[in-house]
């Protein structure tokens, strides 16, 4: 079994996607496993794909981009981002994917 995409941790709730950068377009999707897959028109250069990311996501949750940090795979395809001040529920809610809880 795969690890869920959405964790409730002490620090908030931790999401797990996969980028693919240089995208035609930016959009999130949920695929047919559970995986929350985000497509970045950014490059994976200096680091700006990973800022695109934060942004995106941000903007899409409607978080502010404070509530929203990179907490692994800075230099890989898969990375978790941790959201602060939302509940596991509403990110859930917006992707339409069930969760773990802790």
């Amino acid at each position: 079994m795969s690890t869920p995409p959405l964790e409730s941790i002490s620090e908030g709730v931790l999401l797990r996607v996969r980028v693919q950068p240089k995208a035609s377009r930016n959009s999130v999707m949920v695929d047919e496993t559970g995986r929350v897959r985000v497509a970045l028109t950014a490059p994976p250069v200096d680091g700006a794909a990973n800022t695109a990311l934060l942004r995106f996501m941000a903007r899409q949750l409607g978080l502010k981009r404070r509530q929203i940090q990179l907490h692994s795979g800075a230099r890989s395809r898969d990375k978790s981002l941790l959201l602060t001040d939302c509940s596991l529920t509403q990110v859930a809610s917006f992707l339409g994917v069930g969760s773990a809880q802790k």
